[in-house]
């Protein structure tokens, strides 16, 4: 029985995944914040498994995947899909901003921390569902925290280059076996609107009738858990290649990123046991 974990698997297309995953025979660990929404996907079947956690803070995360290191030897896919936008600048109990949290920093530990659980499966892979292709935005080098200006969308923006780099960084520098996948699925039905104005989203919602269902979305991702590329690293844009060319995906700033996210995370580790 293959093994797919997904974070933010309990609403929108991390729950469609899940539920197609089910259907082709899976065993299914789901990560997410809210404990109703996780009972609603634990009882669709006993091949459930739910795991709360707030994948913005780093501790929570870490022990969230120090979990499925105990319980699971072996995972075929993990599917990254937890994000939320914030209107607001808003720091976590660890000082970080929390879209880079949640966006890109807790998908840095889950694909690097579970890699030795995907090296154990016949065809891992790792599927980052962010929004490669897209070639607005850029990291803030000096300010990754975004502590002199902040704009939700320019956070949005800043952590999904970030997810660009750490895909080009994985397949480049983690030596895994896993293949890993950068996919950009289009406006689709799907998302938590809760945090977000009264006013945004209802043009959002308004919107929406022109966005793609879920089922179209997730499909490409269902097929790719279940018979991942041949390359080590492959970027889609709603169906089409991403040339690994692209600027977004430089191998120079990935190497940077990288470098600069494993300093930060030993500066937490050494702040947390102190």
């Amino acid at each position: 029985m293959r093994v797919t974990v997904i974070s933010g698997g309990t609403d929108g297309m991390g729950r469609g995944t899940l539920e197609a995953r089910l259907r082709r025979g899976d065993e299914v660990i789901a990560i997410g914040s809210n404990p109703a929404k996780g009972q609603a996907v634990q009882a669709l079947s006993d091949r459930v498994h739910f795991l709360q956690a707030d994948l913005s803070s780093v501790a929570a995360t870490r022990k969230v995947i120090d979990t499925i290191k105990e319980r699971w030897p072996k995972i075929d896919a993990l599917a990254l899909f937890a994000n939320r936008q914030s209107p607001k600048r808003t720091v976590t109990a660890e000082g970080l901003e929390q879209t880079f949290a949640l966006y890109y920093l807790s998908r840095y530990l889950l694909s690097h921390g579970l890699r030795e659980q995907l090296d154990a499966a016949e065809r891992p892979v790792i599927v980052n569902v962010a929004g490669v292709g897209i070639t607005k935005g850029s990291i803030h080098w000096d300010d990754l925290q975004l502590a002199q200006k902040y704009g939700m969308v320019d956070a949005q923006l800043q952590a999904g280059r970030a997810n660009d780099l750490l895909g080009v960084d994985f397949a480049e520098r983690s030596g895994s076996r896993a293949r890993y996948v950068l996919y950009h699925p289009g406006f689709t039905r799907s998302g938590d609107l809760s945090t977000m104005p009264a006013a945004i989203r209802g043009l959002i919602r308004a919107a929406s009738v022109f966005a793609k269902p879920v089922e179209k979305s997730i499909h490409p991702i269902v097929e790719w858990i279940e018979k991942p590329p041949s390359d080590a690293l492959t970027a889609s844009n709603q169906g089409k290649p991403v040339p690994l060319s692209t600027k977004t995906l430089d191998p120079a700033d990935a190497r940077r990123l990288g470098t600069m996210t494993d300093e930060l995370l030993a500066r937490l580790t050494a702040d947390q046991g102190s």
